[in-house]
């Protein structure tokens, strides 16, 4: 399935996150942090201003950014689980 979001919105791929701490202790995942890193997969084509003039997007398909905790809406298309926010949302790119 293609999936494009509309206007000023990103669909991001969540990073795994580590299984062990820097001392070596395993952590479950019952105790894991959900990653705020993740990885764009899709973007759309950029908010309009008041005067109606599209504003490309600063992000782009392959970007690794981070982002909030408590960001975006977890969606699943063709079994994979995804993220849609808006591109302020995003805290920035991480190169």
């Amino acid at each position: 399935m293609k999936f494009r979001p509309l206007h000023d919105r990103v669909l991001v791929q969540r990073m795994e996150s580590e299984d062990k701490t820097a001392g070596g202790i395993i952590i479950p995942d019952t105790a894991k942090e959900k990653p705020m890193e993740g990885k764009i997969i899709a973007v759309g084509s950029g908010a309009r201003d008041e005067q109606g003039k599209v504003q490309p997007l600063d992000v782009k398909e392959g970007d690794a950014v981070l982002f909030g905790k408590w960001s975006g809406t977890e969606v699943k298309i063709d079994g994979q689980d995804y993220l849609i926010m808006k591109e302020s949302d995003i805290m920035g790119i991480i190169s």
